[in-house]
């Protein structure tokens, strides 16, 4: 950051990567204070415990002074947000979040993941392996990793791994972040629609990933996965280098996953079709930055997965229980298999309705069948959440409508009774939200 001062001001420092930002510039000496209406933990803690949480929750203009030297805007916060409105009357120079981050990157060799699923757990492997092979690198991921304290990382490393967002860049730039990084070499993993709120249509959302691959410089390439016939005729559509990636064969079970590669057998602790075409996309990432097939394998045999991606929180002699931040319908398809071909048993899928696509009612049809490997599904919603996003609350019969064969629940308690009975009876159990099932407690004593 030699190119830029040093009294920072972030709005909207509650995100799960602002907050890490903050945190990772601060670690750096620089001076630091940021702003937010509502700040949850784990976000709220982390900022207490680095000297960084507001002293006050809320916007105020006054807080934003001529000596500050740049504003960082995350895009939770709103294009009349009054703290972005005095940076623009006093003319500060305001940066979004992936404009800075590709402005730190800009002497850097970079290697973006992209894709609609997938992305996190993908470049958290990339992450792992270099780490274990001591590489210096920085990073931009979307989770908490094992062995790493942030999701951030910033410094003078030559190579930069980061998690390649199509989501909005910031209030005050509506294109996607990824269209930031320009890549050097890329991994697009999938295209399966989401983000209905600012993609509304299937074309605009094709778009974003048509433009993705036109960043990428000359002599730059991308890797794409063989089974997504959009990215195949994106891919036969441009000019820049790319290759395709397939399901390598493999076996899986509860006790782990055997990978055949090259005639040496690997044992991985990963399971799923889907993690394990994330790791041969990880694996063509890393030879084109010098890592070998050998070492690439045996530095990611004990990579256990991203914090709520594919996270095992239970197990014993008889069942295992999962949690994944599956929200799409192509995460729902792709965990639920997942789970249910590698352990013997009844599975148990719990879902919850959490995000705008998800409790948007012309996205719903999408989720059809998309449980269908689990032997009880269950759907779960609750109408505050409705009106905390201010959208109209969906009726439990159209919900069972537009995904199948599946159980509604709205009631946390009953959610609570349900789970628990199903965990007693020796059932597997997987729980999937980028929410907090309304505060449930699911416990598994």
């Amino acid at each position: 950051m030699s190119e830029i001062s040093k009294r920072i001001h972030v709005i909207a420092i509650g995100g799960a990567i602002m907050h890490n930002l903050a945190i990772a510039l601060s670690n750096r000496k620089y001076s630091v204070t940021g702003s937010d209406d509502a700040i949850y933990d784990p976000a709220k803690a982390n900022l207490e415990k680095a000297g960084l949480y507001p002293q006050v929750i809320g916007w105020d203009a006054d807080r934003i002074t001529a000596d500050i030297d740049f504003i960082i805007v995350g895009m939770h916060a709103r294009a009349n947000n009054p703290e972005l409105l005095r940076a623009q009357e006093l003319g500060l120079s305001i940066l979004s979040f992936p404009e800075f981050i590709a402005l730190e990157a800009k002497e850097k060799k970079r290697i973006v993941v992209a894709g609609s699923h997938g992305k996190t757990t993908t470049t958290a492997m990339i992450m792992h392996v270099l780490s274990k092979l001591n590489r210096d690198f920085d990073y931009v991921v979307g989770s908490s990793i094992e062995g790493f304290e942030l999701s951030v990382k910033l410094s003078e490393a030559p190579l930069i791994v980061i998690e390649g967002d199509e989501y909005l860049t910031s209030p005050l730039d509506l294109r996607s972040k990824f269209l930031w990084y320009k890549p050097h070499v890329s991994i697009i993993t999938g295209i399966a629609y989401d983000h209905i709120n600012v993609f509304p249509t299937w074309e605009s959302y094709v778009d974003t990933f048509k433009a993705f691959i036109e960043t990428h410089l000359n002599n730059t390439k991308y890797f794409w996965y063989a089974g997504d016939e959009t990215l195949r005729g994106l891919s036969q559509g441009t000019d820049v280098t790319n290759e395709p990636y397939d399901t390598p064969n493999y076996i899986s079970d509860k006790s782990g996953t055997q990978l055949t590669v090259g005639g040496v057998q690997y044992t991985l602790n990963i399971v799923g079709k889907h993690n394990l075409e994330n790791l041969r996309a990880a694996e063509l990432v890393c030879k084109e930055i010098g890592i070998s097939e050998e070492e690439f394998y045996n530095a990611a045999a004990d990579f256990s997965g991203a914090g709520r991606r594919m996270e095992k929180i239970a197990e014993n002699s008889k069942q295992v229980v999962y949690r994944d931040f599956a929200h799409s319908p192509s995460k729902l398809k792709a965990t639920t298999a997942a789970i249910k071909e590698t352990y013997e048993g009844d599975l148990l899928a719990v879902f919850e309705l959490h995000t705008f696509s998800s409790l948007t009612k012309d996205f719903l049809p999408l989720y059809e069948d998309s449980m269908t490997p689990a032997d009880q599904a269950v759907v779960f919603f609750s109408e505050g959440v409705f009106e905390h996003k201010k959208m109209p609350v969906l009726s439990a019969e159209y919900v069972a409508e537009c995904f199948g064969d599946v159980t509604i629940i709205t009631d946390k308690e009953e959610l609570e009774a349900l789970v628990r009975k199903r965990y007693v009876a020796g059932s597997n159990v997987l729980l999937m939200s980028s929410g907090t099932f309304s505060g449930a407690t699911l416990s598994w004593d």
